[in-house]
């Protein structure tokens, strides 16, 4: 599968700090990747690694499985880093338009193409340091578009947007990549919006990779289920089959039974084997989100 940036044994360190440790990671093309990590984890410094804002200590790293010439590379990217970086006292064409004729992108319908998808179309002359955290944030994500990049890297994406601004972005993004291909990359502390648009999954501590998972193999591990004990679970199981129709459910070795499909109908279930003298030890929903497996994954959640 083609790549968009692999990182081999990349190292940063900061005087005696080590941001990024021997770091192995791969971003397919056409995902939408999801960055997750403590604060401290290693996330926006890796990010600016990519962007060529700063340096390895050691190890490599390549942009559209290309080591050399990353400069060039670089203009088939968008990047929102941080804060975004905007002339305050210009209006938001005025910002569009400068960054446009300094990058020697031709196409002028850009600008307002992006000030509408962004809706910032009646912004008007008011200068960006009085637009909201949200609007200075929705303009940093038009000019990372401004090129039509290949390659979208966003850490914070919709810090500061209310309720409508995330749904909206959110529709953009998934849009960019269902219908242009774009390959996304996502750092974000706010890990239920991820779990809305990533493919993939990248979990960094300590400025390691602990794991790379996809999103299917990830809801395999988080999805929520009945967790069910019985003195008899085989023959609580041939119940589950006869008299509640389901046949999506597991037996541990634990001798715990998973249930998968019955959600909201434990008494129901409790009914039922009790009906047939199955006493029930435990009867209980389990399963993670996002951020408790990823405290979990770190050894950060309770057990």
């Amino acid at each position: 599968m083609a790549t968009v940036f692999e990182a081999q044994a990349l190292t940063k360190c900061y005087r005696r700090r080590t941001v990024l440790d021997n770091l192995h990671l791969s971003i397919p093309q056409g995902s939408v990747y999801g960055l997750v990590g403590e604060n401290g984890a290693g996330k926006t410094t890796l990010i600016r690694l990519m962007a060529g804002l700063d340096f390895p200590t050691s190890g490599d790293f390549s942009l559209f499985e290309k080591a050399e010439n990353q400069v060039e590379q670089r203009r088939r990217m968008g990047f929102l880093i941080e804060s975004p970086a905007l002339y305050p006292d210009m209006t938001a064409r005025q910002n569009l338009e400068l960054v446009r004729i300094q990058r020697g992108i031709p196409e002028k319908n850009q600008v307002d193409e992006l000030l509408e998808r962004l809706f910032l179309q009646d912004t008007g002359r008011q200068r960006v340091k009085n637009f909201s955290l949200g609007m200075r944030q929705r303009l940093g994500i038009a000019v990372a578009l401004l090129n039509e990049p290949e390659f979208l890297v966003l850490d914070e994406p919709i810090n500061g947007l209310d309720p409508t601004g995330i749904l909206e972005i959110r529709r953009l993004l998934q849009e960019l990549n269902q219908q242009k291909g774009t390959t996304i990359l996502i750092s974000s502390h706010i890990l239920p919006e991820l779990e809305s648009l990533a493919t993939r999954y990248g979990f960094l501590h300590h400025g390691r990779l602990v794991q790379d998972i996809s999103a299917g193999e990830l809801g395999e591990r988080c999805c929520q289920y009945l967790l069910l004990r019985v003195p008899d679970p085989e023959r609580a199981a041939a119940l589950l089959e006869s008299e509640l129709h389901t046949a999506k459910f597991a037996v541990y070795p634990d001798r715990s039974l998973h249930i998968y499909d019955l959600m909201g109908r434990t008494m129901e279930i409790s009914a039922c084997l009790a009906h047939h003298q199955i006493p029930v030890q435990e009867l209980t929903t389990k399963g993670d989100d996002l951020e408790t497996y990823f405290q979990r994954l770190i050894g950060g959640g309770a057990e």
